[in-house]
């Protein structure tokens, strides 16, 4: 089978069995690597301790992706 006749064979199946076919092939693409996974998992408690203690406030993702679109839109003019 060569490429094309696979990705029409995966194209006519059921909308479910794409769905775990496109997720195998990613989860292919980016394998998970446990360090990189342990380390960010201790961010991850560290900041939601701070959280909980009070220590840092929580910004909205409305408002992280305004920052960063308006960070870009003003580079874009420049």
């Amino acid at each position: 089978m060569n490429t094309k006749e696979l990705i029409d064979e995966a194209i006519s199946l059921p909308i479910d069995k794409r769905v775990l076919v496109v997720d195998s092939l990613l989860q292919s693409l980016n394998q998970p690597e446990s360090e990189i996974d342990r380390k960010w998992n201790e961010v991850a408690q560290k900041r939601l301790m701070e959280m909980r203690a009070g220590k840092i406030e929580s910004i909205s993702g409305e408002q992280v992706f305004k920052k960063i679109w308006g960070k870009q839109a003003r580079h874009a003019t420049s």
